[in-house]
C-alpha cells in the first residue's frame, strides 16, 4: 500500500455526502470532503423540507430500509444540535372514488416497507383538521410521523463535525478526473477551481478510497472511476412559496395520493413560517437548469386552487425549482467495491435528506467489510449546536438575556425574516463560514423574506463589509 494524502475522498458535500463524512469522521481517518461549489448548496438546498417515513417506497429497497432507519436517527441528530423540525403530521388526501380505493394498497405497502401507524380519515374530520382545504375531498390517510425540517442546516451539522473531528473540507473544486494509482490500490484525484470565489487551477490529491456522493453528477464520477449503470436523468421540481400570511391556512403536510413517477404535488408548511405548494416532476437534460417555468407555475397554481383555494388568494414570496438525481432504476445505486476501492451512494433522490444518515451508515459498513481499518477516536465526534432559523423555536431577536449578553442580537438587519447583526457576524465567523450570499441565506434566512432584499440588501453589503467572504474562500 503507497502513502496517499488521504483515507478516504468524499466527492459531493450535499447531504449524503456530509453525512457520510460525519460518520467516517468517528474514526482515524484522513478524510477529504470536496464539492464544486458550497456545503448543501446543490440538489440538498432546494429539496421540499420533509421528514419522510418511507410509506410510499417500494418494499425491499435500500430506500424503504434506510428512509426508515434514517427517519430515527436524523429526528434524534435533530434534537441533539439544535435542527429546526416540527411535528406535523401528514394528511394522504383523495379527490375521487378512485384515489380512495388505493387506500387498501397504499396502507399494504407501507406496512411492507415497515411502516404501521397509518389510519383512516373520513370526510368530516379531515374538513376539521384542515378547513381550508378545497371543496370534493372524500377521505384522508394519516401519516402521524410525516415532519417538516429545515433542509439546510442538516448538511451543514454534518460537515462541521466532520470538519471539527479533523475532516479536510475542500470547498469549489470540481472533480474533473479520477485516476487508480501504479501501485498498492488507491486514486489519484484531479480537481479544477470552480469559480471566481474559490480561484482558479487545477489540483490533485490522493487517496486510498473514493466514496462517490456527486448527487446529479453521480453519474458522471461513476464512469470516472470506470463503471456503469447508472445514468442521471435531471428531475426539476419547481415550487412556490407563499407569504407567511398563509401559515394558518396548514395544520398538517397535505398529501396527493403518489403515482409511480412521483409523490405528487403537494402543500406543506415551512419551518421557516411560510406555505410551500410543489413540486412539478418533469425530467430535463440540463443538471443546471433550475430555472423556473411559465409552464411549471401555472400547472401549480391550478393545482393549488383546487387543493386549497384560499392559498391562491395570497401573495407569493418566492418561487424555485431543483433537480432530483432520477435514474432509471426505482432504488438508490448503492455498491462498496473492495477490489477497487471505491464506493458509491448515487441516484438518491427526493429522500436523501432522510435517509442521509443511514446512508452513512450503510457506507460505513461496506467500508469496515472492505478492509478500510476503522479505528474509533477514542473522544467521538466534537459536539456542536447549530443556529436556530426555524420560526418555531427561540429567535436571538426575542431573547431578551442574549441581547442583554451582546447588543448585536437586538439589531435586526432583516426585518423580514428579523435577521439581526449578531447572527450575520456569527455565520461569517463560523467554523464552515458562507462563501457567497446564497451561503449566507441558507445560514441565516437573510434576505429570502418578502421584499427579497429590496430592504437589507444594501445593509447587508455594509454589515459585512467591502470583502465579507474572505475568510471563507
Amino acid at each position: 500500500m503507497i502513502d496517499t494524502d488521504y483515507d478516504v475522498a468524499v466527492i459531493g458535500a450535499g447531504d449524503v455526502g456530509a453525512a457520510i463524512a460525519r460518520e467516517l469522521a468517528r474514526f482515524e481517518l484522513r478524510i477529504a470532503l470536496i464539492d464544486a461549489g458550497d456545503v448543501g448548496a446543490g440538489t440538498s438546498k432546494a429539496n421540499t423540507a420533509l421528514l419522510h417515513t418511507g410509506f410510499d417506497s417500494k418494499p425491499g429497497t435500500h430506500e424503504a430500509r434506510l428512509v426508515a432507519r434514517g427517519h430515527a436517527l436524523l429526528l434524534g441528530y435533530a434534537a441533539e444540535v439544535g435542527i429546526p423540525l416540527e411535528r406535523t403530521g401528514a394528511l394522504l388526501v383523495a379527490w375521487d372514488e378512485t384515489q380512495l380505493a388505493r387506500f387498501d394498497a397504499i396502507q399494504d405497502n407501507a406496512v411492507a416497507c415497515g411502516y404501521d401507524r397509518m389510519g383512516r380519515v373520513e370526510a368530516g374530520p379531515l374538513y376539521r383538521a384542515e378547513p381550508a382545504l378545497g371543496p370534493g375531498a372524500v377521505g384522508a390517510l394519516e401519516v402521524p410521523e410525516e415532519f417538516i425540517v429545515c433542509p439546510w442546516t442538516p448538511p451543514l451539522a454534518y460537515a462541521t463535525q466532520a470538519v471539527l473531528a479533523g475532516a479536510d473540507l475542500r470547498r469549489g473544486e470540481l472533480v474533473t478526473g479520477l485516476a487508480a494509482l501504479d501501485a498498492g490500490g488507491g486514486w489519484r484525484v484531479q480537481t479544477r477551481r470552480a469559480g471566481a470565489l474559490y480561484g482558479s487551477g487545477e489540483r490533485e490529491l490522493t487517496t486510498g478510497w473514493v466514496v462517490n456522493a456527486a448527487g446529479l453528477r453521480s453519474d458522471e464520477v461513476h464512469r470516472m472511476a470506470g463503471r456503469d449503470g447508472f445514468t442521471v436523468t435531471p428531475r426539476r421540481g419547481e415550487l412556490i412559496v407563499f407569504d407567511k400570511l398563509t401559515r394558518p391556512l396548514v395544520n398538517h403536510v397535505i398529501l396527493p395520493v403518489p403515482t409511480d413517477k412521483t409523490k405528487g404535488v403537494l402543500i406543506a408548511p415551512t419551518v421557516f413560517g411560510n406555505v410551500m405548494l410543489g413540486p412539478t416532476a418533469d425530467d430535463i437534460q440540463d443538471k443546471t437548469d433550475t430555472a423556473s417555468t411559465a409552464d411549471g407555475l401555472r400547472r401549480l397554481r391550478a393545482q393549488g386552487r383546487r387543493l386549497m383555494p384560499r392559498l391562491l388568494e395570497h401573495e407569493v414570496t418566492a418561487v424555485y425549482a431543483g433537480l432530483r438525481a432520477a435514474t432509471e432504476h426505482v432504488d438508490y445505486q448503492l455498491e462498496v467495491d473492495a477490489d477497487r476501492r471505491y464506493a458509491c451512494a448515487g441516484g438518491v433522490r427526493s429522500t436523501g435528506l432522510t435517509a442521509s444518515m443511514a446512508i452513512a451508515e450503510w457506507i460505513r459498513d461496506g467500508l469496515d467489510g472492505a478492509g478500510l481499518a476503522l479505528r474509533e477516536r477514542p473522544q467521538g465526534l466534537p459536539p456542536i449546536t447549530m443556529p436556530n432559523i426555524g420560526e418555531a423555536f427561540p429567535r436571538p431577536y426575542a431573547d431578551a438575556a442574549r441581547i442583554a449578553r451582546d447588543a448585536a442580537y437586538g439589531e435586526i438587519v432583516c426585518f423580514c425574516e428579523r435577521v439581526t447583526r449578531g447572527e450575520i457576524r456569527d455565520a461569517v465567523d463560523s467554523r464552515i463560514a458562507p462563501v457567497d450570499l446564497d451561503g449566507l441565506r441558507r445560514r441565516t434566512r437573510v434576505l429570502m423574506g418578502r421584499c427579497q432584499g429590496f430592504y437589507c440588501g444594501a445593509e447587508v453589503a455594509g454589515a459585512l463589509g467591502a470583502d465579507p467572504f474572505e475568510r471563507a474562500s
